[in-house]
């Protein structure tokens, strides 16, 4: 059958934005069957599409290797008629100039910079919630004429039920900004630990799978699986938990996207900036009271004070309280 449109999405990074994209794609590539949706994304996130409508094609690309007239080249094969650039940097300019170019509708999402700057500025903050992402993408699809109201609820429809409490704990991010000290963490693994029937999962990348293998030795509920998962196996295994531990970084989102209750842990970062784990309940946000918070969206700036106190302040009892609110009654602390 003839697809009435073909529309390109482009988001190529990081895991967090792109994960960020699914329940907006999803529903709109769902409430339009005769439309065709070509993602681009990096090679590595392909995989997070799991059970994705039958008309999005998602293509993944190597940002390093692949030249852009190679992208372009590859693109044009599919008979593109708009595109929806939820990135907005020079790779993506430079495709949607020349898609322009060729007649093609385009809408650029706004990333609203001079707000987060306002939002982070040492003085005279305008401490506000902010678009989020995923109404930021909202925008850009109903800028091409799509209704981009939301009905996505998880990448996964079924839960395994487990006699245990199975939680999940991602203690790293990309930036320091936003790790909580591991020592403080460990504190909160060892409670956890001796919650009876409870079994606790450690999820982060290939570098962190040293450290993490060695913080679960300790413990004879702890498992790390740092490194060890495929994407799909990684989303098939917090499906299954029963609430996930998680810094502001890309493991709150995948989380997220299965459903499962994230109590997230906050410190340069705010969620105010917009970048909340999708139907996250705002009281699972842990953060601490601090004037000079945010100060940074992404968490990449070295800290002013010089002390990290926007973490080192959350105590792990506020962890293992929040946490115990999906633990067995008899697990309560």
């Amino acid at each position: 059958m003839a697809k009435n449109n073909t529309t390109l999405i482009i988001r190529l990074s990081s895991l967090g934005d792109v994960a960020m994209t699914i329940p907006v794609v999803y529903s709109v590539a769902q409430r339009y069957p005769a439309d065709e949706f070509v993602l681009l994304t990096k090679k590595p996130f392909q995989n997070i599409f799991i059970n994705k409508p039958t008309n999005l094609v998602v293509i993944g690309i190597d940002t390093k290797q692949d030249s852009l007239r190679t992208v372009i080249a590859n693109l044009t094969r599919h008979p593109l008629t708009k595109v929806a650039d939820l990135h907005s940097v020079l790779r993506s300019w430079l495709i949607d100039f020349y898609l322009r170019l060729q007649g093609k509708k385009v809408a650029v999402i706004n990333k609203g910079k001079w707000e987060k700057k306002k939002l982070t500025r040492c003085k005279y903050k305008q401490f506000k919630q902010l678009a989020t992402s995923t109404e930021r993408y909202q925008k850009v699809f109903e800028a091409l004429g799509y209704d981009a109201s939301l009905n996505f609820t998880t990448l996964i429809p079924h839960k395994n039920v487990h006699s245990e409490t199975w939680i999940g704990i991602a203690p790293f991010a990309k930036h320091a900004g936003k790790i909580y000290p591991l020592e403080q963490m460990e504190t909160v693994v060892n409670q956890l630990d001796k919650s009876p029937n409870t079994k606790l999962f450690l999820f982060g990348g290939k570098e962190d799978a040293p450290v993490l293998k060695g913080l679960a030795e300790k413990y004879a509920n702890v498992k790390s699986v740092a490194g060890q998962l495929s994407f799909p196996e990684e989303l098939a295994l917090m499906n299954d938990l029963n609430v996930m531990v998680s810094m502001d970084s890309a493991n709150m989102h995948l989380a997220s996207l299965v459903n499962t209750p994230v109590v997230s842990v906050w410190g340069a970062t705010h969620p105010y900036a917009g970048f909340y784990g999708y139907n996250q309940h705002p009281e699972n946000a842990i953060q601490a009271n601090l004037p000079c918070r945010p100060c940074s969206v992404f968490g990449n700036k070295p800290c002013k004070r010089g002390d990290y106190a926007c973490l080192k302040d959350i105590s792990p009892e506020q962890i293992w309280h929040r946490v115990s609110v999906f633990l067995n009654k008899s697990c309560l602390f």
